[in-house]
């Protein structure tokens, strides 16, 4: 089944995010709720928000969480294989010797 996902209707607050980038790590809505000091239930309304920005809607056949993160990712970068210490697939070596990726949006 393919997705029209849009890039975003809008820019993501900071804390949007912040919950997001946690999220992409693979974190639950607990562990994101104990990580930013806030409550399950903001964590749960956070992400939905985030969902509603891109365009995604979930259904029984939809992982919301898993296109939230491809979404976010592909908008904001893969920085969440950054701190996770997984090699970006796609690196290349730039014209000053340094490795990049094409993909990363800074």
């Amino acid at each position: 089944m393919v997705r029209d996902i849009t890039i975003s209707s809008r820019e993501l607050s900071p804390f949007e995010r912040l919950v997001l980038e946690l999220l992409c790590e693979g974190k639950t809505n607990g562990a994101i709720a104990i990580d930013t000091g806030h409550t399950e239930k903001v964590i749960e309304n956070t992400v939905s928000r985030s969902a509603h920005v891109f365009g995604i809607k979930a259904d029984v056949d939809t992982n919301l969480r898993v296109l939230l993160a491809l979404a976010y990712r592909t908008h904001y970068g893969d920085h969440a294989f950054e701190k996770l210490g997984v090699a970006c697939s796609h690196l290349e070596v730039g014209p000053d010797g340094r490795q990049i990726c094409n993909m990363h949006i800074e």
